[in-house]
């Protein structure tokens, strides 16, 4: 670790006992260089550190005082490469905007990239853009749906790490289920919503149970995959198909029908259900009469397809609350073990899997 970082975490630390109070001047970088044995630049960075993280006001002339914890201001930095594209990290940023421990910190907007199309290059001048703003922290909505998205992801990352900005993942982590990285991640708990899904198109009747994800998929979507195969395995079933595939392409979908002659599907999210709809209506093949279908995300199309979809609805704005409360925690309590911060779902039932609620 950096020599101002150490420094920086000892005063930090020194701060957050209640050594150095509410109000107090700090010593004086003089006295400081003498304690840490480090340089006067290298003390001027870590109390520049403290003063972004909120913890000191420095005041010309006079010196290094700590804030009152209720007046410290941190700016956090937004990475979402889908905004305006996913529909779930809108309504996530604005549960961010509303949350209660918001009121004294401020939201940096980066500049959003198409998750499929942005190259590394990119997502580096924009990276670089949001940290020349030296937030307090990050939240970053990995790339998906990219054949270079691991690398990016990876990349991402590795530079904030090297600026020393704590990262807050959304919705996925930045490596595939099992793995486990070394942020915090705020989502749903994708594996058990996929086995909510898979158990929802068992219980309408179904025996011959699929998944389909899109190619390149979010581990989001790999974790709901293994909870549909859990579903399965503990009804005594054997799954008809776990495929990666593009759903407009009939040619693919008409050939897995064909091969498998599945009754019902879990499909990775809302879009990908959407374009199986009507993909199927091109194939003739009914849904829910010939094949039901689950989804997850209950963006706000679900409920206006052809036939309204069955899915997984994300507490978006609680999820945007819990990213804001799991960002100051982090910034306060840096040596904590990484967290899976989930927040529960619900299985709004419609049209697609064949069965309706009593009483809608």
């Amino acid at each position: 670790m950096a020599k101002y970082k150490d420094i920086f975490e000892s005063l930090k630390n020194f701060i957050d006992q209640g050594t150095y109070s509410a109000g107090l001047r700090l010593p004086s970088e003089n006295e400081l260089v003498r304690t840490y044995g480090a340089s006067r630049v290298t003390v001027g960075r870590a109390l520049r550190e403290l003063e972004v993280h909120g913890y000191v006001d420095r005041r010309s002339g006079s010196g290094t005082y700590v804030k009152n914890y209720s007046s410290k201001q941190y700016t956090f930095g937004l990475m979402i490469p889908q905004l305006g594209q996913t529909e779930i990290f809108e309504p996530i940023c604005q549960g961010m905007v509303a949350a209660q421990q918001i009121k004294n910190h401020v939201l940096v907007w980066g500049k959003s990239l198409t998750g499929s199309g942005a190259t590394e290059s990119e997502a580096e001048d924009v990276c670089l853009r949001l940290i020349a703003n030296r937030p307090s922290g990050v939240f970053f909505a990995p790339f998906e749906s990219s054949v270079r998205q691991d690398q990016i992801n990876q990349m991402v990352t590795g530079m904030l790490d090297e600026a020393g900005i704590p990262t807050v993942l959304l919705d996925r982590d930045v490596v595939c289920y099992p793995k486990r990285s070394k942020y915090d991640d705020v989502g749903n708990d994708n594996r058990r919503a996929g086995n909510v899904a898979a158990q929802q198109l068992i219980k309408a009747g179904c025996k011959r149970v699929g998944f389909i994800s899109k190619p390149h998929p979010a581990p989001s979507c790999i974790a709901r995959a293994s909870g549909y195969r859990e579903a399965l395995a503990g009804a005594g079933m054997n799954e008809a198909f776990c495929e990666t595939i593009d759903p407009s392409n009939q040619d693919l979908l008409q050939d897995l029908v064909e091969r498998f002659h599945p009754d019902g599907i879990v499909c990775s999210n809302d879009h990908t259900a959407a374009q199986i709809m009507r993909s199927f209506a091109k194939l003739k093949i009914a849904v829910p009469e010939d094949v039901r279908l689950v989804a997850f995300d209950d963006v706000k199309y679900a409920s206006l397809v052809s036939v309204p979809l069955t899915t997984i609805h994300q507490p978006c704005a609680e999820l945007g609350a819990a990213a804001i409360q799991a960002m100051i925690q982090r910034i306060e309590s840096p040596s904590m073990p990484a967290r899976d911060i989930l927040v529960d779902f619900r299985l709004v039932i419609r049209q697609s899997c064949g069965t309706i609620k009593d009483g809608d």
